[in-house]
């Protein structure tokens, strides 16, 4: 098994930005790189950007003024984290020169080269930067909306959703039953729905014992499937239920009903939910697919760059970017804004582009002290004949694994949020909140 410390990720975060760019001294003055959003994608490369080129202009546009991870939210749900330690600010960006916009993009003219904000401000760009994350596809599920959300939460992306679900959990009596509805593939985090599972059975296994946890899953197979269902078998049996299923066309649930929390299968499987974590399929950011930059749901690119296959001088990269078999994913996202760094700088400067290389990392929660890992490194090249993102080295966690290396994988990812965060929002740079677990 692969095994990852705090200084073989460094070495990884910075491999791409450091081949071969030396002549920074030399850019275009003036040049303005936009960036819309600030997650681990966008904000990485607003960072290494100043961090490399200090005379650039870098705008990014992000509306909330704190950024709270999905990525390691299970331990929040789990009550092993408080959700300030997954909120991050921007003040590291800003200590580089990064221009914080907090407002949202609410148009794009590609030709004109300019992003219209909702406050009706417009920035021009010379070259321009979508990270804007995931929407999600609400009308998959008859009675399922935007406003049902408030009842039956996705809490896949943002604080105000991870808080909501975790007070509903926190207030469930025991004996409720908490229903977790997976979509079919692909969404943010493959495996996050059965980490979930496992955070919230290892709460009510002590503080609710009469309660159980049903998995609604839109496929037969998932992510770290064998390590997951031993975990479910081993620490949380009669507590956690999973109901896989063939339906290959459309999501497991097909109806639901807010005021009696009924969850309602295609197949007429009827439960009554409690807690009613209904995440839904979803899309790259509606952004990105009112400008045209979308085949279907997600963001066709160019591998060895992430440039935008549907319009010049635009890169599209993390979860919106259609990226093959590559995770969406923090670190994805991450790994990802290294070769976007690489190619802005390359292209401005006028020098020749290093091939570009990729990584994944996924650890999930099992049980305390023990996780599991998936993850691949990735390279462009083609399959049957067409361009995609070739996975080599690939690595699983495996069934019967020693106590001792569940052990070393649980804790070598609190090593890589730590490194991550501190990375993406440039911490040493500038004052941030204090970690909090």
């Amino acid at each position: 098994m692969m095994r990852l410390d705090r200084r073989r990720f460094g070495l990884g975060l910075v491999a791409v930005a450091a081949a071969g760019y030396g002549g920074y001294a030399y850019l275009r003055g003036g040049a303005k790189v936009v960036i819309i959003g600030g997650g681990p994608g966008g904000a990485s490369v607003a960072g290494q950007l100043k961090l490399q080129a200090p005379q650039l202009d870098v705008t990014l546009i992000e509306p909330n003024a704190l950024y709270t991870s999905c990525f390691f939210s299970n331990f929040y749900m789990g009550g092993m984290r408080t959700l300030d330690s997954l909120t991050h600010s921007y003040a590291g960006l800003e200590a580089l020169g990064v221009r914080v916009v907090p407002d949202r993009a609410y148009a794009i003219d590609t030709a004109k080269r300019v992003v219209t904000l909702r406050a009706g401000q417009a920035i021009s760009y010379d070259r321009l930067v979508v990270a804007p994350g995931i929407d999600f596809k609400t009308g998959g599920i008859e009675n399922y909306n935007p406003e049902t959300t408030t009842t039956m939460p996705h809490a896949w992306s943002g604080r105000e959703q991870l808080a909501l679900l975790k007070a509903k959990l926190d207030a469930m009596a025991d004996g409720g039953v908490v229903v977790i509805a997976v979509p079919k593939m692909p969404y943010r985090c493959p495996p996050g729905p059965y980490e979930r599972a496992c955070a919230i059975a290892n709460v009510l296994k002590v503080t609710k014992p009469k309660s159980k946890v049903i998995l609604l899953d839109a496929k037969m197979s998932f992510s770290k499937q064998a390590v997951f269902q031993e975990a479910f078998d081993t620490f949380y049996r009669g507590i956690v239920e999973l109901h896989l299923t063939n339906d290959i066309d459309d999501q497991a649930v097909g109806r639901v009903d807010a005021a009696t929390g009924e969850v309602i299968t295609r197949a007429g499987m009827k439960v009554k939910a409690d807690v009613a974590n209904i995440i839904p399929e979803q899309t790259a950011g509606r952004i990105a697919l009112e400008t045209g930059l979308a085949d279907g749901d997600w963001c066709p690119v160019k591998f060895e760059t992430f440039e935008s296959e549907r319009a010049a001088n635009i890169y599209v990269l993390g979860d919106a970017a259609l990226a093959g078999d590559m995770p969406k994913s923090g670190y994805a996202a991450s790994s990802q804004s290294r070769a976007v760094t690489a190619a802005l700088l390359t292209e401005l400067v006028g020098q020749k582009q290093v091939a570009a290389t990729y990584r994944n990392t996924c650890w999930s929660f099992l049980s305390p002290d023990d996780s599991a890992k998936i993850g691949a490194d990735y390279k462009p090249g083609e399959m049957r004949g067409k361009p995609a993102l070739v996975a080599s080295n690939s690595f699983v966690s495996q069934p019967g694994e020693a106590a001792g290396v569940r052990k070393e994988v649980y804790d070598e990812g609190f090593a890589w949020y730590d490194t991550l965060t501190n990375d993406v929002f440039q911490k040493a740079a500038g004052k941030d909140r204090a970690f909090k677990p």
